[in-house]
């Protein structure tokens, strides 16, 4: 894979990232069953991909175990949430609710790491805060809009505490392995849910839950620890800041949910604010291992 075609399998994986929301709504299940679906598939597609690409696995340990445990729970609350986020607020809403999480890393890893906050990572802070405000038309528990914030809000809390988890076993284990295991905890965990209901569930429905389980999960997570052999970590995540914009486009096109001009200006605060960490994150990686060395 050289240079160019790394790129372009980021942007597609980025829009399958981004395509989650528009399944998730497309599926008329309860997102107990669209989230148990979603991780059969994605079991099955990293399966399939480990099974071609080859990549080295590693004897898990009890730590391992425990730690892939946890964030296949944390994994599935994420999409739990996220999903409710979806069917309540619409797809921008939870779109852009979700990519606050990149703030709540800044903060958590400040608390549970013992990590000082610089200055720069408070504005980014505080430019995420301000997007949320401007993405919400009114702030009211009774609306749906606000309840769909909400339930976006706690799904990108889960997702930050599941990137810290992630992180705190970077190293020792694959990130297809670790995928794999992931998911297959969350069919696990929201099986006893999904099952009373599985029957009932619709032929459609099933074509969207694949979907967002091959593509939107197995093939866009592969897509990306694939690339990063050739492209570097900031210029992926700042591809990845795409996904938003993905996301809210096709819910535009599809389900006429357009935009106000105050949401557009939220999201993009919301997007600036993910593409400006993840370059200072990426950017801080290498004075780390100078550090190291020195």
């Amino acid at each position: 894979m050289n240079h160019r075609t790394a790129l372009g399998a980021l942007h597609i994986g980025a829009l399958f990232f981004g395509l989650t929301g528009v399944f998730g709504k497309l599926a008329s299940a309860a997102p107990s069953i669209i989230v148990f679906g979603r991780a059969a598939f994605a079991v099955l597609a990293l399966g399939l991909f480990a099974r071609l690409a080859g990549p080295a696995w590693r004897t898990l340990q009890a730590q391992d175990w425990r730690r892939l445990a946890l964030g296949g729970v944390l994994l599935a609350g994420h999409w739990v949430s996220f999903f409710i986020a979806v069917k309540v607020g619409g797809v921008a809403i939870a779109t852009l609710g979700f990519a606050s999480f990149p703030a709540f890393t800044v903060i958590l890893e400040g608390l549970l790491f013992r990590e000082r906050i610089r200055g720069n990572e408070l504005v980014l802070v505080a430019l995420v805060s301000i997007g949320l405000v401007l993405v919400t038309p009114e702030f009211n528990l009774a609306s749906e809009a606000t309840g769909g914030l909400l339930w976006a809000l706690l799904s990108g809390l889960l997702f930050s505490l599941l990137s810290l988890t992630n992180r705190a076993g970077s190293g020792r284990i694959p990130a297809v392995q670790a995928a794999l295991c992931q998911n297959l905890v969350v069919a696990l965990c929201l099986l006893p849910f999904a099952a009373p209901g599985l029957a009932e569930v619709p032929a459609m429905d099933w074509l969207w839950i694949a979907l967002l389980g091959v593509f939107c999960t197995g093939v866009a997570h592969s897509l990306f620890v694939a690339s990063l052999a050739v492209i570097k970590a900031r210029t992926a995540a700042v591809v990845f800041a795409m996904e938003p914009i993905y996301g809210i486009a096709m819910a535009w096109l599809l389900f006429a949910e357009t935009p106000t001009p105050r949401m557009l200006l939220g999201g993009a605060l919301i997007i600036l604010a993910i593409v400006v960490s993840s370059r200072l994150a990426a950017s801080a990686q290498p004075r780390k291992a100078a550090a190291g060395q020195s």
